[in-house]
């Protein structure tokens, strides 16, 4: 038998073994050096199951679950075996996984004639209990590949007609799948070695079904713990209701409309949808201004989830009611780049920082605003990294409303000092409703993610693979100042579109594409390129020039 060498970044050492030896027995050989149990591996910047045979040289990096790459195959294996015990205990209804909130996947069940199946807190149980006893049996997560068409015939006996949908529209001539037991199921990214893996998690009963709650990121030997998360849930179930109305709920579908040359008509549907969420946000604030409170709206969001065109657009509903809008950025009001705070994970200047901001300057401000007094506005040259005084005048009359706009508006402690009734917050987030499947869901930070990439390599001219170094980065700010006050909104904007992915393809995709694959950001481009391969492209000319997703795009009728 041949003998190959590896190196292992994780024991930055090479080590010979026989062909064909999988990564789960490299594992077992380096076990007590690596100090931890691993969930998968990177092979040359690839993410791939320890099932993974080695026939040649390769470089490999073994990941925990604890890890960013660890964590989503973790929680997509955890959803695997939640399926298998579902289809165990309440044969005749599908397990429908929504979306990512809350700190878990809300999970429902659904019956033959489509309606939600109300599971209470005693069937619940039973469902943790069906999956702690698979947990015990330490099943394999088998991956097998066949011609789509025989893939096809398995999950229509399965009843998982998304699937097949999907599957029917990609054209794929071979699919990769996974089994569980007797369970047949797809994910499109590797799954766990087995069962045995999964032994932290939590099923919680919430609204009519459950959250799926997989490790804490902090502690991973625990579960992550709730938290209440209303507001995003009520925009959620918003769009949910629009996507049956449009018949859009998933991937498959989307590609059906692009078949039939349907996305003129789904376009102009979303984005009138679009325009009656701010339109409704806007009479809101006007009533409020009708008694003197809301002189000022804050509108905050994580990155790239469209909050300068949602200003923008917003601006122009507040003028259909008589009110005068006045924008400004949180950016003119920048410390000096010397005084920024520093990321203690990369080094780099966190300008996601609330203490990036000259908070005691905004405060006085607003203040002076309120008090019907002029400001000179600040003007921040990211160029020079310090602020420059110029002549910006700025006072607010009796029709006028200042629009803020920066990631920080619902922080309460951004306007310490200004009387709560004088502030309108609003939330905006890409809230992602479309499902590639009933058991996998669209992630919002690859929606986030994709938008940013394309904006920074069109506007910015950085690197796809720049992008991705960053995101992390970015995440973990938004993870300290940005979703702990997400509720604190008096309005939630959902800013997805359902018809973006497939618009967004033909842009990502090249970019993607030009990752080397001797850099770490490989893996992620792999997976989002495996990712939007399961998409239709839609031609952007279709989008018109007022949509949200122009900011990311170009050709937006209005300036940036």
């Amino acid at each position: 038998m041949n003998t190959i060498k590896i190196f292992c970044e994780n024991t930055a050492a090479n080590l010979e073994v026989a062909g064909g030896t999988s990564l789960l027995e490299v594992a077992a050989i380096l076990e007590h050096e690596l100090g931890f149990k691993p969930i998968c591996a990177l092979v040359n910047n690839k993410a791939e199951a320890l099932s993974y045979p080695l026939f040649s040289p390769k470089r490999i990096e073994f990941l925990p679950a604890c890890s960013a790459i660890g964590r989503d195959i973790y929680i997509r294996s955890l959803c695997m075996m939640l399926y298998k015990t579902v289809s165990e205990l309440y044969p005749g209804l599908r397990l429908r996984i929504e979306l990512s909130i809350s700190r878990g996947y809300y999970c429902r069940l659904i019956d033959g004639s489509g309606h939600s199946f109300h599971i209470d807190e005693d069937g619940v149980e039973r469902i943790k209990e069906g999956m702690l006893q698979t947990v015990a049996q330490d099943l394999p997560f088998k991956r097998k590949e066949k011609p789509t068409e025989e893939v096809i015939e398995i999950f229509r006996e399965e009843g998982l007609e998304n699937k097949v949908r999907l599957l029917e529209t990609v054209n794929h001539l071979y699919t990769p799948f996974y089994t569980l037991g007797d369970t047949a199921d797809s994910y499109y990214m590797p799954l766990a070695p087995s069962s045995g893996h999964l032994s932290v998690f939590d099923l919680r009963p919430y609204k009519s079904g459950f959250l799926l709650l997989g490790i804490d990121s902090d502690n991973p030997d625990s579960p992550a713990i709730p938290i209440m998360q209303e507001k995003m849930y009520h925009a959620f179930t918003e769009h949910l209701k629009f996507n049956k109305v449009i018949r859009v709920s998933n991937v498959g579908e989307l590609n059906m409309a692009v078949e039939k040359r349907q996305t003129s008509d789904l376009i102009n549907v979303a984005e009138a949808m679009h325009d009656k969420l701010l339109g409704r946000i806007s009479d809101e604030i006007a009533e409020r201004r009708s008694r003197g409170d809301a002189g000022i709206v804050l509108i905050a969001g994580p990155s790239s989830s469209g909050k300068t065109t949602s200003c923008k657009r917003l601006a122009i509903q507040l003028m259909t009611n008589l009110i005068v809008p006045k924008m400004i950025s949180l950016d003119d009001y920048f410390v000096d780049r010397v005084n920024t705070p520093r990321d203690k994970n990369t080094g780099d200047y966190d300008f996601e920082s609330l203490y990036a901001l000259d908070l005691e300057r905004f405060n006085s401000d607003l203040k002076r605003l309120l008090d019907g007094e002029e400001i000179n506005l600040p003007t921040y040259s990211f160029e020079l990294g310090k602020r420059v005084e110029t002549r910006r005048p700025l006072r607010l009359d009796a029709n006028d409303v200042l629009i803020i706009e920066g990631i920080h508006g619902l922080n309460p402690e951004l306007t310490g000092t200004i009387d709560p009734r004088h502030l309108y917050k609003i939330y905006v987030s890409a809230l992602t409703t479309l499902r590639i499947d009933d058991h996998n869901w669209i992630s919002t930070s690859d929606n986030r993610l994709l938008r940013r990439m394309v904006r920074d390599h069109k506007y910015r001219h950085i690197p796809a693979e720049e992008t991705l170094r960053r995101w992390p980065s970015v995440r973990r700010g938004e993870e300290t100042w940005i979703f702990p006050f997400a509720e604190n909104a008096d309005a939630t904007f959902n800013s997805s579109l359902i018809f973006e992915l497939g618009v967004m393809k033909d842009y990502a995709e090249p970019l993607l594409r030009g990752v080397p694959h001797g850099q770490k950001q490989y893996a992620v481009a792999n997976r989002l390129l495996k990712f939007l391969d399961l998409f239709k492209a839609i031609p952007a000319e279709q989008v018109p020039s007022t949509s949200l997703l122009r900011e990311f795009l170009g050709g937006s009728s209005f300036h940036y």
